[in-house]
């Protein structure tokens, strides 16, 4: 049994480059895909073979494909499915306040969007009112985002009034509360 030696003693700095403890990640590499290699092949691990000199880079790897990244496979499956139309119109949904600004966002909501039409409910009929002044504008500026030709028109909504119809309150045959609610 030989003694390990002390951490404070010096190593011999003589040691061969290629049979240093260290090692480069591309040799790493390697040598874990000829151990793969070899599971494949006979089902046992084989030794892995040590290249004497100077290792030779690769440009091209003939036996597997490079790396794909996932956005452009995830994009070309969406361009097969024809997803696109579909993922477009998510984004009147998702980027509403960067569309119309942060404070006319802060007082619609998008409900809806069906065959060209997106639904919009305003927090008060006075937003409503201004939304549907600003819809043209707002029209064009989705076109130019989503593709022409995908926004026809807004279709705007204020808040919804109670019913008078039914409940403790109401009067049998009443006309309702009248010009309350705009």
């Amino acid at each position: 049994m030989s003694e390990p030696t002390p951490p404070d003693e010096e190593q011999p700095e003589d040691i061969p480059e290629d049979e240093a403890p260290w090692h480069s990640a591309d040799d790493v590499v390697k040598m874990a895909r000829e151990i793969a290699d070899s599971y494949r092949s006979s089902g046992a691990p084989a030794a892995p073979q040590r290249r004497r000199g100077r290792a030779r880079r690769r440009t091209a790897r003939p036996q597997r494909e490079d790396a794909t990244p996932l956005g452009d496979f995830v994009g070309e499956l969406v361009r097969q499915q024809g997803w696109t139309d579909q993922l477009a119109a998510t984004r009147v949904f998702t980027d509403w306040a960067s569309i119309v600004g942060p404070e006319v966002a802060q007082h619609s909501e998008v409900v809806g969007f069906d065959d060209g039409i997106v639904r919009i409910q305003a927090t008060s009929t006075a937003w409503a009112r201004e939304l549907t002044l600003l819809a043209p504008r707002l029209v064009a500026k989705l076109n130019e985002l989503l593709g022409d030709g995908s926004v026809i028109r807004l279709d705007i909504r204020g808040p919804q009034a109670p019913s008078w119809t039914r409940g403790r309150r109401s009067v049998r045959g009443g006309r309702g509360p009248r010009d309350t609610y705009g």
